[in-house]
């Protein structure tokens, strides 16, 4: 049987866990180490927007497809507040996941700079809501509640030591 990722292209991303509680730090760390094949050692500082929760941000290195896995194997927690960046790569869009427990995962595209990119068939579809309902489709597709809802979390994050992982590709 060949690997999942033996003829991925490589990409890189970052996870910032924003907010957990301290009993899901390694639960977190142990799925982490299971999609990159990298040990996650985070090292967890205190949260101040969110006093009792802990913190944690993490680079990554592995196949295209990556960030979708690391979004799906944290949203098991309905607890965290996170958000997954995966860079775009070779004839591939970035992508940014965010999750906030009362508002679920948002996913989008993002451009070489970071922003969020809404496609022609996506904002067709949102012309088809009509004048009234496109202000706040918009909204939703570029996922301005998730970001105004993360905004104090990525404010504590200042000085705090990034970790790097790695997963071989190829």
């Amino acid at each position: 049987m060949r690997s999942l990722n033996q003829f991925a292209d490589a990409t890189t991303g970052v996870i910032y866990v924003h907010s957990s509680p301290a009993a899901l730090c390694p639960h977190v760390e142990w799925a982490l180490t299971s999609i990159l094949d990298a040990r996650a050692n985070l090292r967890w500082t205190a949260q101040p927007a969110a006093v009792g929760t802990l913190r944690a941000t993490c680079d990554w290195i592995g196949p295209v497809g990556t960030g979708s896995r690391l979004a799906a194997a944290m949203r098991a927690w309905p607890l965290l507040y996170f958000e997954v960046t995966e860079d775009p790569s070779d004839r591939v869009d970035g992508e940014r996941f965010s999750h906030v427990p009362e508002l679920g995962l948002w996913r989008g595209n993002t451009s070489a700079n970071g922003d969020v990119v809404v496609g022609e068939m996506q904002l067709r579809a949102l012309l088809e809501k009509g004048r009234d309902g496109f202000a706040a489709a918009v909204e939703h597709a570029l996922g301005t509640a998730w970001d105004d809802a993360l905004e104090p979390y990525r404010s504590g994050g200042e000085g705090a030591e990034v970790t790097w992982l790695r997963r071989e590709v190829g």
